[in-house]
């Protein structure tokens, strides 16, 4: 018996260098699975961030949105000139644990999500718990932690 390749492949994206190494193995997944894969990159912009910034306005949503979407348009095109044919990418607002996990895969009938393990500070390890720990335990999707390259 043959396994099937992943066809709906979701990538976390958060800046970080676990996140563009993740990219890197969607990347490999999607190319592995043909011109069926679609290659969804996600960046959630967690509002709770914000909740405590008095000054938070629509100027500053604007802004970082602006900039998500930047970061989004180029790993768009990388993984376009790695030859995926079908890249796509979301911004989403509120919970990455809950986006991540539930609400995207959910949508896009996600069967492999492909993530950067993530360096949280220990506090917010502590308090929160780690998205990557989370998402590893709560998605109906399979789910693949890559590690940070070693420098």
């Amino acid at each position: 018996m043959t396994a099937q390749p992943y066809q709906k492949i979701l990538v976390p994206i958060d800046g970080s260098e676990s996140s563009q190494a993740a990219l890197q193995r969607g990347i490999a997944f999607a190319l592995a699975a043909g011109d069926q894969a679609v290659l969804s990159l996600l960046t959630v912009v967690d509002t709770r961030a914000y909740a405590n910034l008095a000054s938070f306005d629509d100027q500053l949503l604007d802004q970082v949105t602006q900039d998500v979407k930047n970061s989004l348009d180029h790993d768009q095109e990388v993984a376009k000139k790695a030859g995926v044919a079908q890249v796509e990418y979301l911004i989403e607002f509120g919970s990455p644990k809950e986006m991540i996990a539930h609400q995207v895969p959910k949508e896009l009938g996600t069967d492999l999500i492909v993530m950067g393990a993530g360096q949280p500070h220990a506090i917010e390890r502590f308090i929160l718990g780690s998205v990557a720990h989370y998402v590893s335990q709560a998605a109906a999707a399979d789910v693949l932690i890559v590690r940070e390259p070693a420098k």
